[in-house]
């Protein structure tokens, strides 16, 4: 009786019909994973045909990279195995950056599993260690090939050449904080690290032993490697310390300098001001574009965390890429540098920059003692409704580095200037490539 009542109100079941009864169970179909199933797939379909991949392979298509492929010893009848096509490596970087993807072991998974990654392979397996050093190892011909493009763009009208904006981003770099050492704790850590590797040598050639050898053999590799960090530490230790006697010849505030502190991981980063007002160890990105255009024209990479004083390295880059220099130069409130600016008016450029406003509450614009006919020049023309107009595209270059953003380009994953400005060199091509598709359609 129980169980009537704690059944009770369910609907009544059917009971089995009889043919099902007398012609048995149903025939189902039930998912078997664990069988091996071959596909026919044509890769072309899976790709659209406006889609950014298919720009970007077009564009490495027409390339001459005979100075990759010169590189290549499997050639004719010689042994070996086929090398990578080096339009297949910068086709893959220019993409994956522009779906911010900077890391080469996730390059490689998505190369596997990826469509758009697959058609760009067309069957051709790439590994992470091939892609890592073809990043960093081709600076300079990714630099040529932004000129190339560049000039591509100027003569097709799509850039205006003659005024230009500078700006600078400062990205995190591949150290931490706590890897910073001062000259006392660098000299105790490098005689530590050489105690290592002279006693790791020893064992290695006592004992013959293959296994244990080669054990040994990785360990003392890896603390040669610590000992060479360490000393480029101390090198850039000495930098530090000379760059701060020099800052102190012409800017005396009678506070004790702080004892300089150099990174074990990466010796070239600098501990920088970020831009949400912390510190911490960055690399200074500057980039020249096309004022308006958001296309850029020259990247230069520095660990300075100051803008002061850069604006004329970056013109005489220019002049070096192009052969002149540009007829205005529009730049932040950080590059203004008197002796800069004066430098500039001397070599017909017209800079503009706000002028810094006063503590004591004076006119910026108004001229001041010890100006030089530059600079006197540039507050007239800041003052001016026309000069503030022709400045007013300025903060479009902000666009540039908004792109980097979304592209994950907030903390690098290599180390050192030269491997830095590699990256960064990838970048600016992969924004001109996709900026210039834009207003060549546009």
């Amino acid at each position: 009786m129980a169980g009537d009542e704690l059944f009770e109100g369910l609907p009544e079941q059917a009971k089995p019909q009889a043919d099902a009864a007398r012609h048995g169970a149903p025939r189902l179909r039930e998912p078997e994973r664990d069988q091996i199933e071959l596909r026919a797939v044509d890769i072309e379909s899976l790709i659209g045909e406006g889609h950014p991949v298919r720009v970007i392979w077009a564009y490495v298509t027409g390339l001459d990279l005979s100075e990759l492929e010169d590189r290549i010893k499997a050639r004719g009848d010689r042994p070996g195995h086929p090398a990578i096509s080096p339009r297949l490596l910068l086709a893959l970087w220019l993409y994956a950056t522009s779906e911010g993807v900077g890391s080469a072991r996730a390059l490689e998974r998505l190369c596997n599993s990826h469509d758009v990654y697959r058609w760009l392979c067309g069957g051709v397996s790439v590994n992470y260690h091939t892609l890592a050093d073809f990043r960093v190892g081709c600076a300079d011909l990714i630099d040529r090939l932004l000129t190339d493009h560049l000039a591509a763009l100027a003569n097709a009208g799509l850039v205006d050449l003659d005024t230009l904006a500078q700006d600078g981003v400062r990205i995190r770099a591949s150290a931490g904080a706590a890897s910073f050492r001062r000259e006392a704790t660098l000299d105790r850590h490098l005689a530590t690290a050489q105690a290592v590797v002279d006693e790791l040598k020893r064992e290695v050639e006592a004992h013959s032993d293959a296994g244990n050898q080669r054990i040994k053999a990785a360990r003392e590799r890896a603390a040669r490697e610590r000992s060479e960090r360490l000393k480029a530490a101390q090198t850039a230790l000495g930098e530090i310390k000379r760059q701060r006697q020099e800052r102190e010849q012409t800017h005396r505030n009678g506070k004790p300098p702080k004892e300089p502190r150099a990174s074990t991981t990466d010796a070239q980063a600098r501990v920088m001001k970020m831009p949400d007002g912390g510190f911490r160890p960055a690399y200074n990105v500057q980039v020249a574009s096309a004022a308006g255009a958001q296309i850029v024209v020259a990247v230069e990479v520095c660990n300075t965390g100051s803008d002061r004083g850069l604006m004329r390295g970056m013109l005489e880059r220019l002049r070096a890429r192009s052969g002149h220099f540009p007829g205005r130069h529009l730049a932040d409130g950080g590059f203004c540098s008197a002796k800069d600016i004066d430098w500039a008016h001397g070599e017909g450029i017209e800079v503009y920059c706000p002028p810094t406003q006063s503590k004591h509450g004076t006119d910026p614009y108004s001229p001041r003692r010890g100006d030089g006919a530059g600079v006197l020049a540039w507050r007239v023309r800041m003052a001016s409704e026309a000069g503030k107009a022709i400045y007013k595209p300025r903060s479009i270059c902000e666009c540039i580095h908004a792109r980097w953003r979304n592209w994950d380009l907030r903390q690098l994953t290599v180390r050192g200037l030269d491997k830095v400005r590699a990256v960064v060199l990838i970048y600016a091509l992969t924004n001109n490539l996709l900026q210039g598709h834009r207003l060549a359609g546009a």
